[in-house]
């Protein structure tokens, strides 16, 4: 599989997808006859990884064969129409857990995708700050003392610290943070120190050539994408390699949002 090639040739793919492997509403069979029926023509799937640490929301590391071998049957099966990819989003921890770990090095996948979800507070605890804003205002007072400047710089830092790791194809929604922190101070993201960690972070992106994700999940019930378009033309003048994809949950939701967001990147390359 040639990531960089397939995003460059075609707008018929998406390699983040969940499912009944982890926090997905849909089986591996339902999203593959809904991403044919949707004309793509290659289509990954991502479940959360297997962690170290408990979370509801994650796969089993019993359960990778039987995953493996499902989306072997719809590649045989649709062969014709859509190739189909064993993928894995790979949750960031620390150095001995992550996308470079041996473990997910061993599964042969056909690729990876690296996201931060957790982070850790103080006391050395690691915390979901995913998920929706209800939950986070919740663990901001009882994990982080309501600190919302440490948790978004614990999760660059994280996220930087995972980048120089590697071990990964896809940078998974780069500023996922973004989102649960504004809601919970609006108008940080405009704040000097956010910006700074920011571009830095952007810098490093580019330096390491990654394929960058522009997820395209919470477009329709939050008006952004992941990363936020105001970094988009920075990353399109350097050259950086973006893969459009829809981090579907949902059989309907295999291709949502993503022709909008094909749309502009279409006009700042042009432009």
């Amino acid at each position: 599989m040639n990531l960089k090639e397939i995003i460059s040739s075609t707008d018929s793919y998406n390699f983040h997808s969940h499912t009944q492997f982890c926090d997905g509403r849909d089986t591996i069979s339902d999203m593959a006859s809904a991403a044919v029926d949707g004309g793509f023509t290659h289509f990954g799937f991502s479940p959360h990884s297997p962690l170290a640490i408990p979370s509801p929301c994650n796969m089993k590391l019993s359960d990778v064969d039987a995953y493996k071998a499902l989306v072997a049957e719809a590649d045989r099966r649709y062969a014709a129409a859509c190739r189909f990819y064993t993928g894995m989003e790979i949750d960031y921890l620390n150095p001995s857990w992550g996308p470079a770990s041996q473990l997910f090095a061993d599964m042969g996948l056909d690729y990876a995708i690296g996201s931060v979800h957790f982070i850790r507070n103080r006391r050395g605890e690691y915390v979901d700050i995913d998920g929706h804003f209800d939950s986070f205002k919740q663990k901001m007072a009882k994990y982080f003392d309501n600190d919302i400047r440490y948790v978004v710089e614990e999760f660059y830092r994280a996220s930087n610290e995972m980048l120089a790791a590697g071990g990964f194809d896809i940078l998974g929604h780069f500023d996922k943070i973004a989102h649960n922190a504004s809601c919970y101070r609006p108008g940080i993201e405009d704040e000097g120190w956010y910006i700074d960690l920011v571009n830095q972070y952007i810098s490093n992106i580019i330096a390491s050539g990654i394929v960058v994700e522009i997820n395209t999940k919470a477009r329709e019930q939050h008006g952004r994408f992941f990363p936020a378009e105001r970094y988009w033309r920075r990353l399109v003048e350097a050259g950086v390699p973006i893969a459009v994809n829809s981090d579907a949950h949902y059989a309907t939701r295999v291709n949502a949002s993503r022709p909008e967001a094909l749309s502009i990147l279409k006009s700042l390359r042009n432009g």
